[in-house]
C-alpha cells in the first residue's frame, strides 16, 4: 500500500530499528501503549511483542481494515480518526481505571508534530511519549540553555518533561525516504512539573517574544517584546534573579519561569491600581 504524501506518511519496515523503538518506549507487559498512526502496523507489532497491550489511531482509512486483520486475536484495539479530535486519556480509559500504566508512541507525521506534542504533554499526562520525529525538532527539544538549539520549544517542554534523544534514524530507512533524518524523541513527564498546566500557554507566549530578540540583553528584550519602561525591566528581571546584560538564550528554563511569574505579579499590581 502506498503512502500518502497529504498525510504525511513514511513507513519504516527495518524490524532491528522498530524493536529499538519500541525498546525505547519503556513498554512492557501490563501496560497499554497508544500509539499515533500506526499505518501498515510495522511498528505496532513490534509493541505488541513487548507484551503490552496497543490502542491505535489512525486516520487513513485504507489502512484500518488490514490492521484490523492483521491483529486479530492480540491485545490490541484500533479507533478510526484523527488523533487530534480525541481525548487520549479517555480511549486508554477501559484500561488504566484498573490501575495499568499507559504510554504515548508513534511514527507521527512530522508536519503536525507540534499540536501532537502539545496533545501529548497536557494532563492527565502518560508515563512517557515516545515519537519519531525530525532530527533538527528533536535537537531543539534537549537543548538546553546556551546551545544554539535552544529556544521556546525546548523551554515549554523542558518545563514539564525530561527529553532524551534515543537514537538517530536515516531517511534513507524510510519508505518512501523523507528528505530530513528522524530521530526517536522520548519523553518523561515530571512528576512535578515546574510550571502549572494552566501557566504553559503563557511560558511559551513570554518565551517565543522574548527569543525575537535572542541576540539582545534581556534588559532590552524584556522592554521590547513586553512594551515596558526600563525601570519595569530592571524590577521584574531582579525578581526572577536573571541579569540583564544576558541574553534570552543563555537563561535556564527555571529563570523564565520564576520570570513569567515576576511579570504576572507586576501586571496583576499595576492593573489593580486605580
Amino acid at each position: 500500500m502506498r503512502a500518502r504524501k497529504m498525510l504525511g506518511q513514511h513507513f519504516l519496515v527495518d524490524r532491528n530499528l522498530l524493536d529499538r523503538i519500541a525498546g525505547a518506549t519503556g513498554a512492557t507487559a501490563g501496560e497499554v501503549v497508544l500509539e499515533i498512526g500506526p499505518g501498515q502496523g510495522a511498528l505496532t507489532e513490534a509493541l505488541l511483542d513487548t507484551g503490552a497491550t496497543v490502542v491505535a489511531i489512525e486516520r487513513d482509512e485504507r489502512m484500518t481494515a488490514a490492521l484490523t486483520r492483521r491483529f486479530a486475536g492480540r491485545d490490541f484495539a484500533l479507533i478510526a480518526g484523527d488523533a487530534l479530535e480525541f481525548s487520549w486519556a479517555e480511549l486508554v480509559a477501559p484500561w488504566t481505571a484498573s490501575g495499568m500504566p499507559w504510554r504515548v508512541a508513534g511514527n507521527i507525521p512530522y508536519y503536525i508534530t507540534s499540536p501532537l506534542l502539545d496533545r501529548a504533554l497536557s494532563p492527565p499526562l502518560p508515563a512517557s511519549v515516545t515519537f519519531l520525529v525530525q532530527k533538527e525538532v528533536a535537537d531543539r527539544v534537549v537543548a538546553p540553555a546556551g546551545h544554539d538549539d535552544y529556544g521556546a520549544l525546548s523551554i515549554g517542554i523542558q518545563a514539564v518533561a525530561v527529553p532524551t534523544r534515543e537514537f538517530l534514524i536515516p531517511a534513507g530507512a524510510f519508505r518512501p525516504p523523507p528528505r530530513v533524518d528522524s530521530a526517536v524523541l522520548h519523553l518523561v513527564p515530571r512528576a512535578v512539573p515546574l510550571v502549572e498546566a494552566d501557566q504553559i500557554g503563557a511560558l511559551r507566549q513570554l518565551v517565543t517574544s522574548l527569543f525575537s530578540y535572542r541576540r539582545k540583553q534581556m534588559h532590552r528584550a524584556v522592554r521590547e517584546a513586553l512594551g515596558v519602561d526600563g525601570t519595569v525591566a530592571s524590577a521584574v528581571l531582579e525578581t526572577a534573579g536573571i541579569e540583564p546584560s544576558a541574553r534570552p538564550e543563555v537563561v535556564p528554563v527555571d529563570g523564565f519561569i520564576k520570570l513569567l511569574a515576576a511579570v504576572q505579579k507586576y501586571r496583576g499590581e499595576h492593573q489593580a491600581t486605580p
